[in-house]
């Protein structure tokens, strides 16, 4: 199993419009462009992110196919990830089923949204089909509670043990959120209770202008990083930066002032 990146570029999410940031990619082809701006800056790895002509989310075999054979092109050795987010419009059923059809082999989901109306024996078989098609699903956690509800699951026998990848999202999306390198600690406290029998891979997403801190402690702590559009359009010194390329630029170069790249 191919380990989560260091540096996970996502450059726009569900929800941010160009009202938000002239340079939000929305079409598959700025998504390309965005993508590629960011591998050349450091990015070694890709969260993506569909959206429809209205630049409302989008969950879309036939387009994710697209999408990641035009990366593909730009960029052969990036590690792309599909999201299978609800934003309200999906329900489980739904992302289920695309991530089986899709078969692509990285997938972030919400672990709360995956288990939604779902029987644990279909939610067995389900995960018996990621396993069979070699699928690793980034698991989201967006509190204490989500991992309980893993954890549950693991221990039941619903949710395979090495299924050990993980986001934690340092603060729940909201207006105005502003993370802070100290939100990881009620995580890792987590983390070291949890009974996975093999190491687990994780990860970390921030929000605001503390974005670079919280993800430069993570990798400290042993973790990976999210960066970019989706979560956080400000730099460190507060300012709004022009791309997804810039966030990726100023982590890593705060990574190699660190020694960590």
């Amino acid at each position: 199993m191919r380990p989560l990146p260091r540096i996970m570029v996502a450059p726009n999410g569900a929800y941010k419009t160009k009202s938000d940031h002239p340079n939000l990619p929305v079409t598959i082809e700025e998504t390309v462009s965005s993508v590629e701006e960011a591998y050349h800056a450091g990015a070694d790895g890709a969260h993506l992110h569909l959206r429809d002509t209205q630049q409302c989310h989008l969950l879309d075999v036939a387009q994710y196919r697209e999408l990641i054979s035009e990366i593909r092109k730009k960029c052969r050795d990036l590690y792309l990830q599909i999201t299978t987010e609800a934003a309200g419009l999906y329900t489980s059923q739904f992302q289920r089923d695309l991530i089986i059809e899709l078969a692509h082999p990285y997938v972030s989901a919400s672990i709360a949204e995956l288990v939604r109306d779902c029987q644990l024996d279909h939610l067995r078989q389900f995960y018996e089909n990621c396993s069979a098609l070699g699928i690793v699903i980034q698991h989201i956690f967006y509190g204490l509670d989500d991992m309980q509800m893993f954890q549950d699951l693991v221990n039941a026998r619903v949710i395979p043990a090495d299924q050990n990848t993980y986001l934690f999202v340092l603060g729940r999306y909201s207006t105005g959120q502003q993370s802070k390198p100290k939100d990881l600690l009620p995580f890792l406290r987590a983390l070291k209770k949890m009974s996975d029998q093999k190491t687990p891979d994780w990860a970390v997403c921030a929000f605001g202008s503390q974005e670079t801190q919280c993800l430069l402690n993570a990798i400290k702590n042993g973790g990976k990083s999210r960066i970019g559009f989706e979560n956080n359009f400000l730099n460190i010194d507060g300012q709004v930066a022009q791309s997804n390329a810039d966030r990726v630029a100023e982590l890593r170069e705060h990574l190699i002032g660190l020694s960590y790249v």
